[in-house]
């Protein structure tokens, strides 16, 4: 069976760290592209396919912008989004399918509790329900569902491979990564997921996050677009507590993670990074995204320490701090 890259193939990318004793390690592959595109590091193999999961949010969603859907600012945020789910999160969602009189049982995510506590306790106390609104992936559903209404395509299969908006989708990540997909599986929300190579993903991306305005072509202005909506408004990226929206509220990078281990990162001056962690955990992903940026001098060592302390990397012996995740390469 194929599949990612083998532990052989990995290097140590992280560490669990109590009370002075490493207690587990996280290993994975890593690329980091200068600001000009050059590979200027890699660690493991970067160039063997993986499935790069939420990380593909970015291209679904100038898909989406370049198919006759204007969003802008929270919108075009939200489509991007893994979010918490919190009540300004589902108002935006809801807001999208009411741009086209949709009805939220036509998101085709499954239904789900909100991931952010306090929302999920709020929907306890009130006797709500699972629904898919809440779905962390609802947004890119919802902006996916506008899509088929503008181009009169099929509601109904378009999370299927052929549908065209998938094939939309397809073309927007071929042409951002240069890559034709390995292979094509079923995401965790139902939507179609490509294999792409490391080296592929950080390019892609960092052809979106330093996209210009002002570009002769659609795909970069709307990529350019969507860059800024996200950089604008990281909590509808994520969340309270999320680690892509403190990344990008206290460093200004796009941060994107993925399930699986996967993250993307780039810093303001365009230095961008994508990881796999190999055992899937994301616990420590934001962590080495931001490590390997100040590490290739895009972020500050400084700014890194202090963002570390709101990422929840701490590792308890009772009520006491006894250690920390950390990255480790």
């Amino acid at each position: 069976m194929t599949g990612t890259f083998s532990i052989t193939d990995a290097v140590e990318l992280a560490v669990v760290e109590r009370g002075g004793f490493i207690e587990s390690r996280h290993a994975g592959s890593a690329v980091v592209l200068s600001p000009d595109g050059e590979v200027v590091r890699a660690l493991g193999d970067v160039q063997s396919p993986i499935f790069p999961r939420s990380c593909l949010k970015p291209f679904q969603a100038v898909a989406v912008m370049t198919s006759g859907v204007n969003l802008r600012g929270e919108d075009a945020a939200i489509s991007t989004a893994s979010h918490s789910g919190t009540a300004a999160h589902v108002a935006l969602v809801r807001g999208l399918l009411d741009r086209a009189s949709l009805p939220v049982s036509a998101l085709g995510c499954p239904p789900a509790a909100p991931s952010d506590q306090a929302a999920r306790d709020q929907l306890v106390r009130s006797g709500g329900a699972r629904e898919r609104v809440y779905m962390n992936c609802s947004g890119k559903h919802a902006a996916m569902l506008l899509a088929c209404v503008a181009n009169e395509w099929p509601l109904e299969g378009y999370l299927d491979s052929g549908h065209p908006l998938q094939k939309r989708v397809l073309d927007v990540i071929e042409r951002f990564t240069g890559e034709r997909p390995a292979a094509t599986a079923v995401d965790g929300c139902g939507a179609p997921v490509h294999a792409i190579s490391l080296n592929a993903l950080a390019r892609g991306i960092q052809k979106i996050t330093t996209a210009a305005t002002a570009s002769p072509f659609a795909l970069y202005r709307e990529a350019a677009a969507l860059t800024e909506a996200a950089r604008a408004n990281p909590w509808a990226v994520g969340g309270p507590g999320q680690p892509d929206t403190i990344a990008m509220e206290r460093l200004g990078v796009f941060a994107k993670v993925g399930a699986e281990g996967i993250m993307v990162m780039t810093a303001p001056n365009g230095t961008t990074t994508a990881l796999k962690v190999l055992d899937g955990s994301s616990r420590a992903s934001t962590i080495i995204a931001l490590r390997l940026l100040a590490d290739a001098g895009a972020v500050e060592h400084d700014a890194v320490d202090a963002v570390q302390t709101e990422l929840d990397l701490w590792v308890m012996g009772g009520e006491r701090r006894v250690g920390q995740i950390r990255a480790n390469f």
